[in-house]
């Protein structure tokens, strides 16, 4: 024992390298798949359902002619008022369909009149105090307007349902070819809508990680992608390898259908955790399946359990009986009458 202690003594440190090197398998460089600190950008999202899209309404006006309604507001500027009273901001359309141009020019109805009108029937109304008014009317605000802007989910159809605005298809799409897809479908009801677009909630992109149950069951987790995620996230988002899974990990990436193999994609768990070994980290892609193997040993145990069972049961219930009709048999028999006596 002293001898072994001195050699292993003069040997000095060495690093432990976790890597198994039989998993270096040339290919071509495009065929590499992506790993930790060589990660690579997933194409352009394109939206599915059940995913939840933002739209935000930029620019609402309602197509020409637009006729003033109650509690529409206007914006109204006028050259030439008085010094002391003059007309430059918004004002209200009020329940009574008038608008109140201040205490010098009083009320006049503009309800039902289109922008043009509504000039004109106001230039008319400020020529009984002003000389010669220039009067410029814009519609700030529409009340009858329903707004668009709001989230929206991904319908099993491919469809948006913007309520009063009919539906729009937006599945395959990217963010931009959905913007421009709403566009058009509003300009049926705006004149030159503009609309933001953004993807809310990423609920169509998953991948899986499968866990063998040791013969108890296996079990399937849906994780959400978000372009980011490696083996060791993977594997973190469950809270690690359980009692009875091994380290035995490998991840099954979908292939075309005819493509005529399966693409397995081996992972060194103690490289990974141990030795911070990038090669066998890759990054998660969407419709991935992180698979960890189950512990043959206790895979064992249970399936010898599975089997005896049943027999220590059948014998527990042999056991039982024999002991009641023993008892059944001596019911009455007065053997410890002499122990009495």
């Amino acid at each position: 024992m002293l001898a072994a202690c001195m050699m292993i003594a003069l040997t000095g440190c060495h690093a432990i390298d976790f890597y198994d090197q039989s998993l270096e398998t040339p290919v071509a460089a495009p065929m590499e798949p992506p790993r930790e600190l060589s990660m690579m950008s997933l194409p352009s999202y394109r939206i599915e359902p059940p995913d939840v899209v933002r739209v935000e309404m930029l620019k609402l006006i309602p197509l020409p002619p637009y006729r003033a309604e109650i509690y529409d507001v206007l914006q109204i500027q006028v050259a030439g008022t008085l010094l002391d009273q003059p007309i430059d901001d918004f004002y209200l359309v009020e329940g009574e369909g008038t608008v109140n141009l201040g205490p010098a020019y009083g009320k006049l109805r503009v309800a039902g009149m289109t922008i043009e009108e509504a000039q004109r029937a106001i230039t008319e109304h400020l020529m009984q105090v002003l000389r010669q008014p220039e009067v410029a009317v814009q519609l700030a605000r529409a009340s009858g307007t329903q707004p668009v802007t709001g989230e929206y989910l991904v319908a099993p159809d491919g469809t948006i349902n913007l309520r009063q605005y009919g539906s729009v298809h937006v599945a395959g799409k990217t963010v931009t070819e959905v913007k421009e897809a709403l566009k058009k479908h509003l300009t049926q009801f705006f004149d030159s809508p503009d609309v933001s677009v953004e993807v809310t909630a990423f609920n169509s992109k998953v991948y899986y990680i499968i866990t063998e149950g040791a013969g108890l069951g296996e079990g399937v987790i849906r994780m959400p992608v978000t372009g980011n995620e490696t083996v060791l996230d993977a594997l973190g988002n469950i809270g690690g390898l359980s009692q009875l899974a091994s380290k035995n990990i490998w991840i099954a990436r979908p292939a075309p259908g005819g493509f005529g193999c399966e693409q397995i994609l081996p992972i060194e768990y103690d490289a990974i955790v141990q030795g911070a070994c990038t090669d066998t980290n890759y990054q998660i892609l969407p419709d991935d399946r992180v698979f960890i193997g189950e512990d043959k040993l206790i895979a064992t145990t249970n399936f010898i359990n599975k089997i005896t069972d049943p027999l220590q049961r059948l014998m527990g219930v042999a056991s039982l009986g024999t002991s009641t009709m023993r008892g059944f048999q001596t019911m009455g028999r007065r053997y410890n009458r002499g122990r009495y006596y």
